[in-house]
């Protein structure tokens, strides 16, 4: 298991396991949600812990035969290791992701499954949701494609980036979570794939929504925002 001990904060840590059983949440009444999907998301809460725990899931045809089992390659290359580790790089440089609090893996013999606790973002919404409700303001396009920026002028690609990935607080500050296959790059093409990743999210969202919740106008708001952050000297 990697852990953060600050972070653990009074967590049982006579039980580790058990910190990533949703039940063992559940029995203590702290399990105050489940976000599904690929993914399934579980958000823990006793008024001081406020986290996110993630069960690692495939996805595309091979989720039919081996859901949530990925094929043992060394503990350096455990997703939940490597999407911790990468996350506690980035928090510690002040980059706008959430804080990892512990990750581990079970082994059986060639397979291994995992699991990611993180701090959650207080009072926040994937940006897809917010888009949904709503007409979104020029400053909340241009603070999203800015946090992107930082991230890639950071050398971060992420392998997922979407609408879904992004969450804004009630002060309209920008987290990017689920990192899982993200990592460190020296700048290249791939910059451009995660926008382009991004705007096809975006293009898909917006054929169930008003004509007005997305426009060439807003993607250009988001691209203002990452360019006047890419132009920045490199951290």
């Amino acid at each position: 298991m990697l852990s953060d001990p600050a972070c653990l904060g009074n967590a049982p840590t006579d039980a580790a396991e058990a910190l990533f059983d949703p039940e063992f949440w559940r029995n203590r009444n702290e399990l105050t949600s489940v976000s599904r999907g690929r993914g399934s998301a579980w958000f823990i809460a006793d008024g001081v812990r406020q986290w996110v725990l993630r069960h690692y899931r495939r996805g595309g045809w091979i989720a039919r035969l081996v859901h949530d089992r990925y094929l043992w390659t060394g503990e350096a290359r455990v997703r939940a290791f490597a999407e911790w580790r990468l996350l506690e790089s980035l928090s510690r440089r002040g980059l706008p992701v959430p804080q990892p609090v512990a990750a581990r893996y079970q082994r059986s013999g060639l397979l291994y499954r995992c699991d990611l606790i993180t701090q959650r973002i207080q009072g926040a919404e994937p940006f897809s949701e917010m888009l949904g409700r709503d007409v979104v303001p020029e400053s909340t396009w241009r603070a999203l494609g800015a946090a992107v920026g930082r991230l890639h002028r950071a050398g971060v690609d992420h392998a997922d980036l979407n609408a879904h990935n992004l969450l804004l607080d009630g002060r309209g500050a920008v987290t990017v979570i689920d990192f899982d296959r993200g990592r460190m790059r020296v700048p290249g093409a791939w910059t451009a794939r995660n926008l382009q990743r991004l705007r096809r999210s975006l293009a898909k969202l917006a054929r169930e929504l008003p004509a007005d919740r997305y426009t060439e106008q807003h993607w250009q708001w988001f691209v203002a925002g990452y360019d006047a952050e890419i132009e920045l000297e490199s951290p």
